[in-house]
């Protein structure tokens, strides 16, 4: 390790409580989390056969509410509760989000895979997993849905579904038929779904298991990439695994961020991977790669606080030179604005500590705008010019 060593990391991971304990270990109650309200109960919400025909402000925004059962239309330039755009239900505990360009948005949810017409702002679908994840629960560890994307065509989404306990499978929509076509098993945990500019490839980013299952999209084999730049000691428990995978524009070269200290970059076709140094030194979540290839990473705290920096978003320009943005409270992923002039971090938060908002940070000043909106957002996704009003 770079400035801590791994007996210093599992030592300091003894001393958090269960109940912090939520990206190491591979259990939990599945309750609700705190300060949550039980799904459907807010009486803002928008029914999911109702619908409206507000159309959307330009750059408007779509987060999904990991602490409820919906996800909500959000009004970036806007603020305080006039952020709110109102909310439509999904399906228990949505994650992640992946939107097409016809407008409609594949949300990933404990239940299924549910599809929102955005212009309209009603649920058209609920489609079933095929895999076997147990009764629908809520919380960090509730079994479903978890990473999606769709195919450059638009034709299929991916999505990566977690069996509370077990292997995790990789699952194909026909968004045509609105029906699974196909089941892969790949690794624990799918925190992380992306797929390769051409669309040959799938690559689901598996947490529990320290590794990226390798899909090919014609066949439907799946090849294990071990990431592990601190090694699997501590298996479950440990704290230094995958969590979000960036694709490099250039050259589709795998970025996975790890603590701060470390960058995976692993080459998809070989299995081959390359260790760069990173400078933020705080646990990190979130990754995403904007077209000219610059990284921007969520940090969400320490492991250890006397040893570790807290939240921030790094910004990684492709020569490697990093600015780190200090960001107020953990976060969870990180989104760019059209323009790529702005970056919205959700304060969703997988575990205890996040906070219903998003961190709205302009990359030129570096300026931090916190924006109340939604029940524990997780993901986000910037609505496009396919959108009634949209940027």
């Amino acid at each position: 390790m770079n400035r801590r060593s791994l007996a210093v990391r599992l030592a300091a991971l003894a001393a958090v409580t269960a109940t912090l304990a939520g990206c190491a270990l591979g259990g939990g109650d599945g309750a609700a989390p705190p300060g949550s309200a039980p799904p459907g109960t807010t009486a803002r919400r928008t029914p999911d056969s109702g619908g409206t025909s507000a159309p959307a402000p330009q750059g408007a925004l779509l987060v999904t509410d990991f602490g409820s059962d919906t996800v909500t239309f959000v009004d970036p330039a806007a603020r305080g509760g006039a952020a709110d755009l109102g909310s439509v239900r999904v399906g228990t505990a949505p994650y992640g989000i992946a939107l097409g360009e016809d407008g409609t948005a594949w949300v990933a949810t404990a239940e299924g895979v549910a599809a929102v017409d955005t212009r309209t702002r009603e649920r058209t679908a609920l489609i079933p997993y095929r895999t076997d994840t147990g009764p629908v629960t809520t919380g960090e560890y509730r079994g479903g849905g978890m990473g999606i994307a769709l195919s450059p065509d638009g034709s299929r989404v991916y999505v990566g579904v977690n069996v509370p306990g077990g292997t995790g499978t990789l699952e194909v929509v026909d968004t045509q038929r609105r029906e699974v076509t196909r089941v892969v098993p790949v690794g624990r945990r799918p925190f992380d779904v992306d797929v390769s500019r051409d669309g040959r490839q799938v690559y689901a980013t598996n947490h529990d298991s320290f590794d990226v299952s390798v899909v090919d999209t014609g066949d439907g084999t799946a090849r294990r990439v071990e990431v592990a730049p601190y090694g699997t000691e501590g298996g479950l428990g440990s704290w230094l695994k995958p969590h979000y995978t960036a694709v490099r524009p250039r050259d589709g070269a795998l970025l996975l961020p790890f603590e701060g200290e470390r960058l995976a970059v692993v080459d998809p076709g070989t299995g081959r991977v390359r260790i760069e140094d990173m400078t933020a030194d705080t646990h990190q979540h979130g990754a995403t790669a904007g077209a000219d290839g610059t990284l921007y990473v969520v940090g969400t705290g320490p492991i250890d606080p006397s040893e570790d920096d807290g939240p921030s978003l790094t910004v990684r320009g492709p020569d490697g030179d990093e600015r780190v943005i200090p960001l107020e409270g953990p976060h969870e992923t990180v989104t760019l604005s059209a323009d790529g002039g702005t970056a919205y971090v959700s304060g969703g938060f997988t575990r205890d500590g996040y906070w219903n908002g998003l961190s709205v940070v302009d990359l030129g000043s570096g300026r931090v705008t916190r924006l109340p909106v939604g029940e524990r957002p997780l993901a986000v996704a910037v609505l496009g010019d396919e959108e009634p009003g949209g940027a």
